[in-house]
């Protein structure tokens, strides 16, 4: 059964900050110091209802310190803007990035809250030219925005796709440079890359983000892990999520436990090859 707890604080995050960071991330908080891995990513690397979430997993499964570094809602731009996220990383063995939306960044044509970039702050000239009949101070999410902006115009509402996808593979370009350690990009979602089907829903997750995108980054990176949950796990929904009663619907969109496990048990492998020290024995290049 799921737990539904009306009191606060059902379920302690230990919130914690890094170095000169203002991001809250999930602790307990961690000593940047000695082997560790690193895991960037939003509401799903954070954990949010979930008690053991897959870093605390991939630690026990690694015996190597994982850090995780998820932030609520986040998009690229909280990350790569943040230089005590990025000192850490750097500090790392290896970093997981969790592949987010390409909504949740600033573009040409709108700007996100620096830290909360699921907000929208404001259209830009572009916009107001591409769509002069929205009155976008009524917007506060960027959800909301580009759901109203597709239903107005869908010819239209292109251009601000193709925006946001090649902004988005620019941002994480730069991210996965600025890092400069060997980067496991993971894949967390209920389809998988290639879906053209899903990949353009409105409600899907990683929003606009497809196959085509992720190879542009695979030259850049130590692997892609795909994780699409198993049906079991997909169809424990909430189950074992420790939540308030009014927090059901946001937990439903949320990996439960068992997406968690599937998640390390997929990463642990990998990271395992990249973490192998090299092998003294090997050929000598001259």
């Amino acid at each position: 059964m799921a737990f539904e707890f009306r009191g606060a604080g059902a379920l302690d995050y230990y919130p914690c900050r890094y170095g000169t960071s203002r991001l809250m991330f999930r602790g307990p908080r961690r000593r940047l110091e000695g082997d560790y891995v690193a895991a960037l990513g939003g509401s799903a690397t954070y954990g949010r209802f979930v008690a053991r979430p897959y870093p605390a997993l991939l630690e026990r499964a690694l015996g190597l310190t994982v850090i995780n570094f998820g932030c609520m809602n986040a998009g690229v731009d909280v990350f790569a803007h943040d230089d005590a996220v990025l000192d850490a990383c750097r500090g790392a063995r290896a970093v997981v990035v969790q592949i987010t939306g390409a909504q949740n960044l600033s573009n040409r044509f709108y700007a996100v809250h620096p830290r909360r970039n699921d907000r929208f702050v404001r259209g830009t000239a572009a916009l107001a030219a591409l769509y002069p009949e929205v009155d976008f101070t009524e917007f506060n999410f960027n959800r909301h925005m580009l759901q109203t902006l597709r239903a107005r115009a869908p010819d239209r509402f292109e251009a601000v796709v193709a925006e946001l996808k090649s902004v988005w593979v620019e941002r994480m370009a730069a991210l996965i440079g600025a890092v400069a350690r060997p980067v496991l990009l993971l894949w967390l979602a209920d389809h998988a890359p290639g879906d053209a089907a899903r990949a353009g829903l409105a409600d899907a997750e990683p929003l606009f983000v497809d196959a085509d995108m992720l190879a542009r980054l695979q030259p850049l990176v130590a692997g892609v892990q795909v994780v699409v949950p198993s049906p079991a796990a997909q169809a424990r929904g909430t189950t074992d999520m420790i939540f308030l009663e009014t927090e059901a619907s946001a937990a439903a969109a949320l990996p439960g436990p068992l997406a968690h496990s599937e998640v390390a048990q997929a990463l642990a492998p990998r990271l395992r090859q990249i973490l192998l020290p090299p092998d003294p024995t090997g050929p000598c290049r001259l």
